[in-house]
């Protein structure tokens, strides 16, 4: 029997925003959606409040829209990965 994962929300924040970090900090929705593997409905809330947290802006550059990470988005990144080691020598997952 296949048991199921789940992923936490700061994991798909994360996600979000190392998909972003990939693309040169600056990514159109569409390739965030398939890079966080989301629906459109929960990928536009977590844009939302990453934007609300500061961690990314909306850049409209063309008629086309983007997102590109901050400096506190990058730096979340950084602190994330420190935090996720530590966890992992430990036999815990985020």
């Amino acid at each position: 029997m296949k048991t199921t994962t789940y992923r936490s929300k700061i994991r798909i924040c994360f996600d979000i925003l190392d998909v972003i970090r990939k693309e040169e900090g600056l990514a159109r929705p569409t390739r965030i959606l398939y890079g966080a593997n989301l629906s459109h409905d929960r990928l536009m809330r977590y844009l939302k409040e990453l934007q609300e947290t500061g961690l990314i802006e909306r850049i409209e550059k063309e008629g086309r829209v983007y997102y590109s990470l901050t400096q506190k988005g990058r730096e979340f990144l950084r602190e994330f990965r420190k935090i996720e080691e530590f966890l992992t020598a430990f036999g815990f997952a985020i």
